[in-house]
């Protein structure tokens, strides 16, 4: 709608919290614009922005800097209130640079959000970086004095690399390239797996390998290859690409892509699953049968940012991706109560029934791309169904942030901050989001 028509709007229902009266009256003013496409994209517009502006950011900027140890606050609970110091690990602090970072390059960002991403790069670079073996230690204690958990696990390197490359992008810190690149150089030298392809992804704190029987701190044997690990290594390969420009970087991430779209693809099935032999066997018994929906949907929009990244089309791998949003949404959305389940069998109803805060935000990015490319209105649909989701029942409007868990009772579960949950699945989505709708407006 014409910007007078979206002011006058705004300026009637800011007070409204209920996300349907929000969006009618937005249709509605569209509408009387004349311009019925721009009705859902203005609609959604305003509650993706709302969501960032007015529910995350303010819950993390700026309580979640800590002035006197550095990095990030990460240990709050379901109500909010910090329960004091603890246990900081790279993957919570690494993502929030990153978000930081993301949102200093954005539209809405300003100068206090791009330090509000150096305080977290100095912590770590100098508290979470391993300075005598290199790379990132899994945990350290609350001021990064001592490594409490000195394993380094791909899982974390991958964020770390992730972190880097964003805030690298977002201020130019040769600081930070120049750590980045040394990370970059670990992996090749220790972890890349030069006879099956990928990456072997647990080592002790001086890369030596565990045996490989040991559970390592993902809770599995450190001799398996994760399709999770892979998925956040192809993210960060994607901006350390876009960051440095260096061949080498692009095969990986060329390779990381056949291996999200093939090798943790069971083709008979139609959706992927998680655990792998070093050779990319998938581990066959029951109780490895199982399909995360949101971890499928994810790999759907990151392969097609790593694509675009790479610098290859996405249209030979549209079949895979639209087979991995029938089965889902076949067997993980919840089209009684809304929202999407976390995870079940092979070919059966979801049996992982409640609903977690970073599988409805991954949705989001990876419904309304597939609706960008293919203009099938059911992804559209399946977008709007779970944005309104999260604004009516996922986003806590008292207390900030999301809930991290809704059972299927109702009872809300989990913590608003911690050492897996940070603003990064959450923000991330609200700001792809925007980037795409952006993308999609038509031109004055």
């Amino acid at each position: 709608p014409p910007s007078w028509v979206r002011a006058a709007t705004r300026s009637i229902i800011a007070p409204m919290r209920h996300q349907t009266l929000w969006t009618a009256a937005l249709i509605a003013a569209a509408s009387l614009a004349g311009n019925a496409d721009a009705a859902w994209r203005g609609a959604s517009r305003a509650t993706l922005e709302r969501i960032l502006l007015e529910n995350i950011l303010p819950f993390w900027y700026p309580d979640s800097l800590e002035a006197e140890a550095g990095g990030y606050r990460m240990n709050h609970d379901i109500d909010g209130r910090w329960l004091g110091p603890s246990d900081r690990g790279i993957v919570a602090q690494a993502r929030t640079v990153w978000f930081f970072s993301r949102l200093a390059r954005s539209p809405y960002g300003k100068p206090e959000h791009l330090r509000a991403a150096e305080h977290g790069f100095r912590f770590l670079r100098d508290r979470l970086w391993d300075r005598e073996y290199g790379g990132f230690f899994w945990h350290v204690d609350w001021e990064g004095a001592t490594p409490t958990r000195p394993d380094k696990h791909l899982y974390g390197q991958a964020f770390g690399l992730y972190g880097l490359a964003e805030y690298y992008r977002a201020s130019g810190n040769p600081e930070a390239l120049e750590l980045a690149q040394r990370l970059f150089d670990l992996l090749e030298r220790y972890a890349y797996d030069r006879e099956h392809g990928g990456y072997l992804e647990s080592f002790h704190r001086n890369w030596s390998r565990p045996p490989d029987d040991e559970i390592n701190v993902m809770g599995v044997p450190g001799d398996l290859k994760l399709m999770n690990t892979h998925l956040h290594l192809l993210e960060a390969f994607s901006t350390y690409l876009r960051a440095v420009p260096d061949p080498r970087t692009r095969d990986r991430l060329i390779e990381l892509i056949s291996i999200q779209s093939n090798a943790v693809v069971r083709k008979t099935v139609g959706a992927c699953t998680d655990r792998h032999f070093r050779d990319w066997r998938p581990l066959t018994e029951p109780e490895q049968q199982i399909v995360s929906y949101g971890h499928d949907l994810e790999n759907v929009w990151l392969l097609m940012d790593a694509l675009e990244s790479a610098g290859f089309s996405d249209s030979p791998f549209l079949d895979l991706f639209e087979t991995l949003f029938a089965y889902s949404m076949r067997f993980g959305e919840d089209r009684e109560a809304g929202g999407f389940f976390y995870f079940g069998p092979f070919n059966e109803p979801a049996t992982g029934r409640h609903k977690d805060w970073w599988v409805q935000a991954e949705i989001l990015p990876a419904a309304l791309r597939m609706y960008r490319k293919t203009g099938n209105e059911e992804y559209l649909d399946l977008f709007r169904r779970t944005l309104r989701w999260v604004d009516e029942h996922q986003a806590d409007w008292e207390s900030g942030e999301w809930f991290a868990r809704l059972l299927p009772d109702g009872t809300r579960g989990g913590v608003k901050a911690g050492l897996w949950k940070s603003p990064y699945h959450n923000g991330r989505a609200m700001m792809e989001c925007l980037e795409i709708l952006e993308g999609m407006t038509d031109p004055p």
